[in-house]
């Protein structure tokens, strides 16, 4: 699919677009959105309705900012993050100067994006090693996808689109592996944190210079 022009948008789109002329501008706008709480995976939304309806979850504000820096020059690419626990992680990826980035939304302080730092998306991958971890989480590989590839229209479609999903799903992924020595100390530091903080998030992880 190709590239919508600005006509397509409306004006409270086309100001969100105009607002967010980088990553980080759009990692920013995405961090101010209330977190979409969907209690059963009913919604998947694009960025129409995201902005009308003010919150996102993690795919939906993946979709965001892929329709919202395309505009901008950015290739429309996301990277899946896959969990033992079958509960993935997706995130909008990006290159500057050859190096990758991304950018994010979570309920997780260590999930959001990156700056572009990392030379391989396998390098970009393992930065998400440490806060992933909670009680049953730990990636196991990752995989991209490039929306254009797709004949949904994820950007401004009103119905949810599960075709992202399913593609995401069913993309290859690359194997990666966290270090059990390493995922053992993250796993027992969350449940320590959880145990004494139960209603908080831990935002106690290395590599804070890289987050977006």
């Amino acid at each position: 699919m190709r590239t919508p022009s600005r006509t397509g948008f409306t004006a409270e789109e086309r100001s969100v677009i105009d607002r967010c002329r980088t990553p980080y501008l759009a990692q920013r706008w995405l961090k101010s959105l209330p977190y979409n709480f969907e209690r059963k995976g009913e919604t998947l939304r694009t960025f129409r309705r995201v902005v009308r309806l003010h919150t996102a979850h993690c795919l939906e504000a993946a979709l965001a900012a892929a329709t919202v820096l395309e505009q901008h020059g950015f290739p429309p690419l996301l990277m899946d993050l896959e969990s033992v626990d079958d509960l993935d992680h997706v995130l909008f990826v990006y290159r500057q100067d050859g190096r990758w980035g991304s950018v994010a939304k979570s309920r997780d302080p260590g999930l959001f994006g990156r700056k572009p730092v990392f030379r391989s998306l396998a390098g970009l991958a393992r930065s998400y090693f440490a806060g992933y971890v909670d009680h049953t989480g730990r990636i196991e590989g990752y995989g991209l996808l490039d929306l254009r590839t797709l004949r949904v229209d994820w950007r401004l479609s009103e119905r949810n689109v599960w075709a992202v999903q399913d593609a995401l799903i069913a993309m290859p992924h690359g194997r990666i592996h966290m270090p059990d020595a390493e995922y053992e100390y993250w796993h027992d530091r969350y449940e320590r944190y959880k145990f004494r903080y139960p209603d908080r998030r831990p935002a106690y992880y290395p590599g804070k210079r890289t987050w977006l």
